[in-house]
């Protein structure tokens, strides 16, 4: 069985793309230290964001808010203060009246 798809494997994006690829080769992560949570809230008919992500270097706090036109995101230095602003909008954010319908890692699917 043949698929549109199949003509795709004679392309070799290393090829395209090794000039801007070679200087990731010595980018190395550290994903054991890096923290992702998301939180899904609910009030009335809307559904906000508000995501983390840290590790040992910064982090930054992701808020979606369907009032909002485009996603405000801040950046930290310090993860620990980032995870305390975090903490405190989501407990603001209840405060509010919003349901925490989700808080975890980020939903894939």
């Amino acid at each position: 069985m043949s698929s549109d798809f199949d003509q795709l494997s004679d392309f070799d994006l290393d090829d395209e793309f090794a000039d801007e690829l070679a200087e990731f080769e010595d980018f190395d992560i550290d994903l054991d230290d890096v923290l992702v949570r998301t939180a899904v809230l609910q009030k009335n008919n809307m559904v906000a964001l508000l995501c983390i992500k840290s590790a040992t270097a910064g982090a930054a706090i992701c808020r979606v808010d369907p009032r909002e036109l485009h996603p405000a995101v801040q950046l930290y230095d310090d993860p620990t203060a980032a995870l305390e602003w975090f903490t405190k909008s989501l407990r603001s954010s209840r405060r509010n009246g919003w349901n925490i319908v989700y808080d975890g890692l980020p939903l894939q699917g």
